[in-house]
């Protein structure tokens, strides 16, 4: 325990623990338990996945009033998935505090990723959950620029595949000045969808994505 560097995981993390062995063990993988004895963290990944997907879902829940469950369930697993957790834990710098026995080439994406997971989930229990939630909001890859994703390009090449004319948008806003909002309206074959977002560019993707899924059914 006392070799292990604590304090500067806290510092990036941004959360001090009050037990201590619980940031450890979110960074002990199975071949560091299996050589040295201790828990591993993968009853943690367990725990932290189903955190970090409430959280996702109450953050979509409040931010999305108009999307329907299918689209949230789809986005959703975009901001969860093992390419958005990698990017989390790289850009916290924790990849490097991983413990774990053999060769480098034995630790695949999969682990790196998860210990995002791990650590929400060592904060769940060490300080419950509006800590792990404050985490995941600061440090989760959640903002629509961060993981682009290009409903309009789908929306147009479906319509052109269908031989029908392009989608017309409109865009108003909504917010104040210090904080603005914008709804989208996308028409397209006589059908229409709404999407919010905190930018034009924001709006019109969550429309596109509402329409796409009205044109489908």
């Amino acid at each position: 325990m006392r070799n292990f560097p604590f304090a500067k995981l806290e510092e990036k993390i941004g959360y001090t623990f009050q037990n201590k062995a619980l940031l450890k063990e979110a960074f002990t993988h199975s071949s560091y338990a299996n050589a040295n004895g201790g828990r591993d963290n993968e009853r943690m990944e367990y725990l932290g996945d189903s955190v970090l997907q409430l959280v996702v879902t109450e953050w979509q829940y409040a931010r999305h009033e108009n999307a329907e469950e299918g689209v949230l369930t789809r986005e959703r697993q975009r901001l969860v998935c093992e390419e958005a957790l990698l990017e989390g834990v790289k850009a916290l710098g924790l990849e490097e505090y991983l413990l774990y026995f053999g060769g480098r080439a034995n630790i695949g994406k999969k682990t790196v990723s998860s210990l995002f997971e791990t650590v929400v989930a060592a904060i769940y229990l060490d300080g419950g959950y509006e800590n792990a939630k404050a985490f995941i909001l600061k440090h989760g890859r959640l903002e629509e620029e961060s993981y682009p994703v290009n409903n309009k390009g789908a929306l147009q090449e479906y319509l052109q595949k269908q031989g029908k004319q392009p989608p017309v948008y409109e865009v108003k806003k909504t917010g104040k000045d210090n904080a603005p909002l914008f709804q989208a309206t996308v028409t397209a074959e006589g059908v229409s969808a709404v999407g919010d977002g905190r930018s034009k560019k924001e709006a019109e993707q969550e429309a596109a994505l509402l329409l796409l899924e009205k044109l489908k059914k």
